[in-house]
């Protein structure tokens, strides 16, 4: 094979990985720079914390930056500008996957993350015009970064030969777990020592600057790109020779019909129900039943992502190792990783409601279940491309449309659920999480698919028997 460094394919997944990275700072950094923007007093009405554990963060008032303008929103306001993003999100991502096939990734994915850079950099003047216009913003931010994973995926399905598809993308998406590890406590330092008006601006700046190296480096396919070598330009196109289609036209009946799809789907849905309710949630739990202040403490609530962002690129490295060398099936792969990347983290979830009042073995559990969950990124989460790489962002567009849900109702289920902040509720929580993963990785272990399937390949019209 082509040797990996400096080729172009490699290029490529790093170039990716600083786009996710970005991408999701600047998805999560409003939920950080959210805690300035709010006038102290109006933030919570004081839930009735469950006085089960003892109180243990001894807060030093240190004198802290608040030049920042303060607004007056109550929970339920804030609950709608956190959620308004997923709102956008959710409606561009069949439509991006059917514009990459059509346009490309490049463009597309280049201008998602322009767009969602520009309007974090209008964020400070929105929120200044009123609620409303902040929840428009962050709704067209999510519509910028809908198209950005199908568009990757589109990408890959030309750019990626079959036995390193689970290195390549795990480098790539890997990116998006780094952005949440360091934009956490980054944008708290930010808010604590400039203003939070310069969260937006900084991470809203870096996006345009990465959206020019992009546009310069970066090409749609191997046989397009620039400066790639004749070694690899013939060394990719000949490993996926067998596996594009030609068709001009999208197949969307086998496609709606397919049962492999529909497994990715129940997984893909099911893994995120857990990890919307941990991002969301996490915080709260902490500060509310252990009593520690996850906020205070940036380092704590961005470790479970570091782990995350470990384990996606060791497992992307196991995987092909597993495919390659000792010629374990695609399928067997795909299965047992998202056996892993499920199971694990229901179990850990659900021994974090039983421990009682001791945090750090809290903060060790949620660690260990979001860590085993990156295993998923070469289970069910590139599953796409090995069932129809001509059709991988389409897809991937469909299970992610689905996979939102759990973004825009996981939350708002678990809030309602915890009313009192007592133990018992959110064991109630976390029990539902861990069933939901079980389901999924029981159903996607029954019905997933390895193999490219027949509606994805060329001729697929002139023989069907």
């Amino acid at each position: 094979s082509v040797p990996a460094c400096c080729s172009a394919r490699y290029n490529l997944a790093l170039l990716a990985f600083f786009g996710f990275f970005l991408l999701y700072a600047l998805r999560v950094n409003l939920s950080v720079a959210l805690v300035d923007m709010v006038e102290p007093n109006t933030s919570l009405a004081k839930n009735t914390t469950s006085n089960v554990c003892p109180e243990h963060s001894s807060t030093i008032n240190v004198p802290r930056n608040t030049t920042g303008e303060k607004y007056s929103w109550d929970a339920d306001t804030q609950g709608w500008i956190l959620g308004s993003f997923f709102y956008g999100y959710i409606v561009t991502q069949i439509p991006g996957g059917y514009l990459a096939s059509k346009i490309g990734g490049k463009l597309l994915l280049g201008f998602g993350v322009f767009g969602t850079s520009v309007f974090t950099l209008l964020t400070p003047l929105a929120a200044n015009l009123g609620v409303g216009y902040l929840i428009a913003v962050r709704a067209l931010e999510g519509l910028g970064e809908g198209v950005t994973f199908p568009a990757m995926h589109s990408m890959w399905s030309s750019w990626a030969p079959p036995l390193e598809r689970s290195k390549l993308l795990s480098i790539s998406y890997a990116g998006a777990q780094l952005g949440t590890v360091v934009s956490l406590p980054l944008s708290g330092l930010i808010c604590y020592y400039m203003n939070w008006v310069y969260v937006f601006y900084i991470f809203g700046a870096l996006g345009v600057l990465w959206f020019f190296f992009w546009m310069w480096l970066v090409s749609d396919t191997p046989e397009t790109h620039r400066s790639i070598s004749h070694a690899e330009r013939e060394y990719i196109l000949s490993s996926l020779k067998d596996q594009l289609s030609t068709q001009k036209s999208v197949p969307w009946r086998p496609i709606l019909e397919s049962l492999p799809l529909w497994a990715i789907v129940v997984a893909h849905f099911s893994y995120n129900w857990t990890f919307y309710t941990l991002l969301t949630l996490l915080p709260t739990y902490m500060k509310e039943i252990l009593r520690f202040d996850a906020q205070e403490n940036g380092f704590l609530s961005a470790l479970p992502y570091f782990g995350c962002w470990l384990c996606i690129i060791l497992s992307g490295q196991i995987a092909d190792y597993l495919r390659e060398k000792q010629n374990l099936s695609t399928v067997w792969v795909r299965k047992c990783f998202t056996l892993i990347g499920m199971i694990g983290p229901a179990v850990f979830l659900v021994a974090a409601g039983f421990i009682g009042c001791n945090y750090a073995l809290a903060v060790a559990f949620v660690t260990i279940s979001t860590t085993l969950g990156g295993f998923c990124t070469s289970g069910y989460s590139i599953n796409h491309l090995d069932i129809a790489p001509s059709y991988a962002g389409i897809l991937l567009g469909i299970t992610n449309s689905f996979a939102t849900i759990p973004g825009m109702v996981g939350p708002v289920i678990a809030k309602n659920l915890t009313h009192n902040n007592t133990v018992g509720e959110w064991q109630t929580v976390f029990y539902i999480a861990a069933s939901i993963n079980l389901f999924g990785a029981i159903f996607f272990t029954l019905f997933a698919s390895g193999e490219v399937q027949d509606w994805a390949v060329s001729g697929y019209h002139l023989h069907r028997n």
